[in-house]
């Protein structure tokens, strides 16, 4: 992991977060989502339009390098005056169980810390299926609660919401 290097992305990276997105969100949930579920999502969280809008609104996105090749990517958005959430965190399958995943997840909390040094929280939802949910854990955060929540025509995200303080 020598090479490899984390750099705040801007609206200039909008392409490669929505390429990448293409690229691991569909196999990461092929085996929890329909296919048409995972069309909505991607158009919803990863058209180029909305990443430009995410970006507008508060999302800061931090991309993962190996050399000059993408290979990785979170999202921070503050929900509160104390409260953070970890939109995204996603490594390309190929680099998975490299130590990617966890170096991004420093860099996010890393973050947070340089914008709100006095005590918070990060949250994050994880579908309640997803293997991730363990990694979560390993990284320090907990089940705080759960939901089903509405996304829009018919569908909907069965998750935990986990939750680590600051």
């Amino acid at each position: 992991m020598s090479d490899i290097t984390i750099r705040r992305a801007s609206e200039h990276d909008i392409a490669t977060i929505h390429d990448l997105a293409w690229r691991i969100f569909p196999q990461t949930y092929r085996e929890i989502l329909t296919p048409e579920q995972n069309d909505y999502m991607m158009e919803w969280m990863y058209s180029e339009a909305n990443l430009k809008e995410q970006m507008t609104h508060g999302h800061q996105y931090l991309l993962a390098y190996d050399g000059d090749t993408a290979v990785g990517y979170v999202s921070v958005e503050q929900q509160g005056e104390h409260l953070f959430h970890l939109q995204k965190i996603y490594v390309l399958a190929e680099r998975q169980g490299e130590g990617l995943g966890r170096h991004l997840f420093e860099a996010a909390i890393a973050l947070i810390k340089s914008q709100h040094p006095e005590a918070c929280a990060m949250e994050l939802n994880v579908n309640r299926n997803n293997r991730a949910v363990t990694f979560y854990e390993r990284m320090g955060m907990h089940k705080d609660r759960s939901g089903d929540f509405d996304i829009g025509h018919g569908f909907y995200m069965n998750d935990y919401i986990m939750r680590m303080e600051l």
